[in-house]
């Protein structure tokens, strides 16, 4: 007599197939997520690179600042007034794939001048990212009319992927 269900040794197979295409579905969409993050945080960066440049050559009639060739101090780009300085961003540009909330502003000002991606502080995270404007000596510039303005910035990010912290230069060295 012929029977006609599955062996417990087809079922098992059955199984450990499926099993094993839902850890490779699992790991390449993770992989896929944290790229599309990565991504967004490079285009946030270029997005706030870009407003900074901007506000370089045009300068801003709302602060001290007046006729450009300057970028921002750390004083002008706290989370309180980065909108205000950087007038003709996206706010989207300035929170992280990794921030809080969506309304997080993501922009944190260095506390030193050191340009290495290892030496900035504090060191960014994948929910923050760290602008670090300078004088032409190279000292960090906390205020624009100090030492002839803010000459030059690095912009650092870490990448979720390789976990390395990532940085931009002004074009203006």
């Amino acid at each position: 007599m012929r029977s006609r269900g599955f062996t417990i040794v087809e079922i098992v197979i059955t199984i450990t197939i499926m099993s094993i295409l839902m850890v490779l579905a699992v790991v390449g969409v993770s992989s896929t997520q944290s790229n599309a993050r990565d991504e967004e945080r490079v285009s946030d960066i270029e997005a706030i690179a870009q407003n900074l440049e901007s506000f370089y050559v045009a300068g801003h009639d709302g602060l001290s600042i007046k006729g450009g060739l300057t970028y921002p101090a750390t004083v002008n780009m706290t989370s309180a007034n980065i909108l205000t300085t950087l007038r003709d961003i996206d706010p989207k540009a300035l929170t992280s794939p990794n921030a809080a909330t969506s309304t997080t502003i993501s922009v944190t000002n260095a506390t030193n001048s050191t340009q290495t991606v290892t030496g900035v502080s504090p060191l960014p995270t994948t929910a923050t990212y760290v602008y670090q404007p300078l004088h032409s000596d190279g000292a960090l510039c906390t205020s624009p009319t100090t030492s002839g303005g803010c000459r030059k910035f690095n912009l650092y990010y870490r990448s979720e992927k390789t976990n390395a912290v990532q940085m931009i230069t002004s074009r203006n060295q």
